[in-house]
């Protein structure tokens, strides 16, 4: 994939539960494989130079690096810092300079590992909303049956309740995201239900559903069940964060019981052992598909700039995984192809 020259992404260094280290890694990671890309180091200057060192860059090749620099700050937004705190008294915090570089145009996007809702409401309070978005949402991509496919899903906890037209517009985004992130030409969206009939569940998903198949350039292909988030039925699966987070959390679940009762099962006897290691190919082949390292990076979209949030225990793997979905949406130009869409679909309304 070819890169504008000028792709600039704000990294909060000291965001998630691992620290420097592994968003470092990941960062040097991602400029060896993306030669044209700039990535702005926010965080603690000593911190940042010691721990590049023990990634064989040295603080003189760090000062002339051409795709590497340093944005000093001197708080950290901690994982127990409760948002309207952090909003109001950390603004020299690296997860609040990552997105003020967004909003002065300094950088395209920024990501973070840290403490998800004070990320939400800087966000939301620094780059502010898109014309037609009531609220922005958490969006990620989920595997499916097909290997080649995934599901995107959202709103994924970033508003506990949504009202219809909320679920409308979350459609709305989602639609854009599959059709620009993924190349895909007239998503098929639906809404998370109790069932498929049209008579089941809440008044504001009923709603939502009347919405969305008035909208032309919606294709809404109407309600999804949980246990169809994986099936390939739908390219965008609607919901509330309430919803969306506690389903998300469920399958990572069931996805780590099913892998450790797995390598118990195949541990538990000699033949057991044996039988196990004629299918370890197969369940190796399995499990990277399953992981969920590879789908990390949820974007915190609807607003007007690009704020990709990582899991905050992310591994090398998984960091660089978050930059990357945030080089996609960059060169997609997500937020502009979204804002033209809602403002397309409220007008035709």
């Amino acid at each position: 994939m070819s890169l504008n020259t000028n792709l600039t992404i704000a990294l909060d260094v000291m965001g998630g539960d691992q620290g420097p280290f592994i968003t470092l890694s990941s960062a040097i990671m991602a400029i060896k494989n993306q030669p044209n890309l700039h990535l702005i180091l926010c965080g603690d200057e000593i911190i940042i130079t010691e721990t590049l060192a023990r990634l064989n860059i040295s603080k003189e090749k760090f000062a002339n690096h051409k795709q590497l620099s340093l944005f000093a700050t001197s708080q950290v937004v901690t994982m127990t810092d409760k948002p309207i705190v952090a909003l109001r008294s950390k603004k020299d915090s690296s997860m609040r300079k990552s997105l003020d570089l967004v909003n002065e145009g300094r950088a395209q996007a920024c990501v973070s590992a840290g403490n998800t809702g004070a990320l939400f409401s800087m966000a939301h309070f620094v780059l502010k909303t898109l014309p037609g978005v009531d609220r922005p949402a958490l969006i990620s991509s989920l595997p499916t049956h097909d290997d080649d496919k995934h599901v995107f899903m959202l709103d994924l906890g970033a508003n506990v309740f949504c009202d219809s037209h909320v679920l409308y517009q979350f459609g709305v985004m989602g639609s854009v995201m599959a059709e620009q992130v993924d190349g895909i030409s007239k998503p098929r969206i639906a809404l998370l239900n109790m069932g498929e009939e049209a008579i089941k569940g809440s008044d504001h998903i009923k709603l939502a559903a009347l919405e969305l198949s008035k909208d032309e350039d919606i294709n809404y292909i109407g309600f999804i069940e949980g246990c169809d988030i994986f099936s390939n039925k739908a390219d965008v699966i609607v919901c509330d964060g309430f919803v969306g987070n506690v389903a998300l959390k469920t399958c990572e679940g069931v996805a780590r019981l099913v892998y450790e009762k797995s390598k118990a099962a195949f541990n538990a006897s000699l033949v057991a052992k044996v039988f196990g290691s004629l299918l370890k190919p197969s369940f190796k082949k399995l499990f990277k598909t399953m992981n969920p390292d590879q789908y990390n990076g949820a974007s915190l979209i609807g607003l007007r700039g690009i704020v990709v949030k990582s899991h905050g225990n992310a591994n090398i793997e998984a960091f660089y995984a978050a930059i990357m979905e945030a080089v996609k949406e960059v060169e997609r130009q997500v937020p502009e192809k979204i804002k033209n869409s809602l403002e397309q679909g409220l007008s035709a309304r």
